[in-house]
């Protein structure tokens, strides 16, 4: 990482400002990513984990700049940063370096050019984690400039594999709690998560040239893409959308053993991720199911109730 007194061209400034532009981000979601509870040890390395996994959805999102900062580190050209899937080759590129034997354990020299990479060095150290998670969520990206509808719900669940359980394993492991059965709870957790997500920005992920409810759903309810380009809701996107957020609820609660699994703030922290995906179904719920106009969200009052009946094991 830049150095502090190394503001020569503006290099600090920019290193500072593709790190925070990013991790700003963790505010926005539907689940807590370092709640303040946590040791700091931990959330350290859930940020870091975090600013890769949000980095990598904004590369292949296309939501950042061609010729920023996040680019000039990776060596990219603002027409080749233009480049999506150019740009998801020279970001694994760079997490390559994560890996490599010489680099230390600060991510200095020889190690990896992005900061947010760089931050990711002494985690991935301390852990031992493996490439294959990191290397999933790059896979999805680069999916996601490929395929751009998914036929059944098990080709959606195959796609939640990559982009999806690889971020709940990284949990498990950074806090030293992965054990076959725990990973199986996680990935449920993580793929309802995901699915609910996609409920919420149906629009969203129109305007992307994306559809993630499934096809053969779609035609089961007599809904046409046409029809969620609407500003509103119809009767059968709606019934389309409470079908899809079902699915979701039953992974959520399939996965919330879980959380009893565990102990102290980690339990604490478990029951946010389930209960930020419960909160966000209801939340869907409370418009009935018009996603359209925009990402309904629930408030945090709701999430605390969900919180508490998480912990209390209400389903």
């Amino acid at each position: 990482m830049t150095g502090p007194g190394r503001t020569r061209s503006g290099t600090a400034a920019r290193s500072g400002s593709a790190v925070h532009g990013t991790l700003d981000k963790a505010a926005t979601e539907n689940f807590p990513v370092a709640p303040f509870f946590l040791p700091r040890a931990w959330r350290g390395d859930l940020m870091a984990l975090y600013g890769y996994a949000r980095l990598v959805d904004d590369i292949g999102d296309g939501d950042l700049a061609p010729g920023g900062a996040d680019a000039r580190h990776l060596g990219l050209s603002p027409e080749r940063a233009d480049d999506r899937l150019a740009f998801l080759d020279a970001f694994e590129t760079d997490l390559r370096r994560v890996f490599d034997t010489d680099t230390d354990a600060e991510g200095g020299s020889g190690g990896p050019r992005h900061p947010l990479l760089r931050r990711l060095v002494p985690t991935v150290r301390r852990h031992a984690l493996t490439p294959e998670p990191f290397l999933g969520l790059i896979a999805a990206n680069r999916q996601d400039q490929l395929v751009t509808r998914y036929e059944t719900f098990d080709d959606l669940l195959a796609y939640c594999e990559l982009s999806a359980n690889p971020v709940g394993r990284l949990v498990l492991a950074v806090t030293g709690t992965a054990t076959p059965e725990r990973i199986r709870r996680s990935d449920a957790v993580c793929t309802g998560l995901q699915i609910v997500e996609h409920l919420q920005d149906v629009s969203e992920d129109l305007a992307q040239g994306r559809v993630y409810l499934p096809a053969e759903d779609m035609k089961r309810f007599h809904v046409q893409e046409s029809d969620l380009a609407a500003p509103s809701a119809g009767a059968s996107v709606r019934v389309l959308i409470a079908f899809e957020a079902e699915r979701a609820l039953r992974l959520l609660n399939e996965g919330t053993p879980l959380v009893g699994s565990v102990h102290g703030r980690l339990k604490l922290l478990l029951a946010g991720f389930v209960a930020g995906g419960r909160a966000a179904v209801r939340a869907v719920a409370a418009v009935s199911y018009d996603v359209l106009p925009g990402p309904p969200k629930p408030t945090k009052v709701q999430l605390l109730r969900e919180v508490g009946a998480t912990l209390r094991g209400e389903g």
